[in-house]
């Protein structure tokens, strides 16, 4: 068993972020989804650590990390920057889930001369068309469980009920409708305070533009799970616009493609990198 060494790393105005690193071999930093919540990379990362070493990390104001702003997309690509550098690397591969691949491509677009490679997980590409269709999607893959998110969300919650909420919204992203429940309560484990504050802020930034994609000349991999609530064709411009790109879709996956197809997504990432 490969052990994960934890490290904290100090931002430019003083932040302290949680990181750990596991593996030996091409580096690699995975960024995260939410905004607001924190790094649920562990199966995936034993994985990939068997052929490279592997840094996580908690985004300024996320999980393990100290909680506190100012809570940018600019910010969060600075501290991504500050990781690097903590690490030593001149060049890295970046891996980004959902809201983590618009960082991890933002990331890129910024600092194309310290990416060597990048891999676009479950994003929701460059604009907000997606969102109309993500809450239809979302309602009838919860069904009956909408009354109970309907009661969590407009009551004041005890922590074991925000956990609740949580599994209950991610049990959605599943396209197994019978491990739904199971997968979700993996990833609310361990379990740390979603970060509304985070979420609402960077929610709210402008999305990217097609037009500075289409300059990137990193290589690119998207990866989708077919059974994403979130459509799919809302990554077809950011296909389009990037230059050097591969895209891999998994037929029987949802937003969290390597819990439910956990072969077929490491076997196309690792080939990628």
């Amino acid at each position: 068993m490969r052990t994960s060494v934890e490290n904290v790393v100090v931002t430019q105005d003083g932040c302290r972020l949680w990181t750990a690193g596991t593996g030996q071999g091409e580096p690699l930093i995975m960024c995260h989804g939410g905004p607001g919540l924190w790094d649920m990379f562990g199966d995936l990362a034993a994985v990939l650590a068997t052929r490279m070493r592997v840094i996580r990390w908690d985004q300024r104001g996320c999980g393990r990390s100290e909680r506190r702003g100012p809570y940018t997309l600019a910010r969060t690509v600075q501290d991504l920057d500050t990781v690097r550098r903590h690490f030593g690397w001149d060049r890295v591969a970046v891996l980004g889930h959902s809201w983590g691949a618009t960082v991890a491509l933002r990331y890129a677009l910024d600092h194309p001369d310290q990416v060597s490679k990048l891999v676009y997980v479950s994003g929701t590409g460059l604009g907000w068309d997606w969102h109309e269709h993500y809450e239809r999607n979302f309602a009838a893959r919860l069904g009956s469980g909408q009354a109970r998110l309907t009661e969590l969300k407009e009551s004041a919650r005890t922590e074991a009920e925000d956990r609740e909420l949580a599994i209950l919204q991610w049990s959605a992203d599943f396209a197994d409708s019978g491990k739904a429940v199971g997968y979700a309560e993996r990833m609310a484990d361990p379990w740390f305070e979603v970060n509304y504050e985070c979420n609402a802020a960077m929610s709210a930034e402008p999305r990217l533009d097609a037009e500075a994609c289409r300059v990137l000349a990193v290589p690119t991999l998207i990866v989708d799970g077919a059974q994403d609530i979130r459509p799919r064709w809302a990554v077809d411009s950011l296909h389009r616009a990037l230059p050097s790109v591969t895209r891999v879709v998994l037929r029987n996956a949802g937003h969290v493609p390597w819990l439910e197809a956990p072969d077929e997504f490491s076997s196309a990432v690792l080939r990628f990198l």
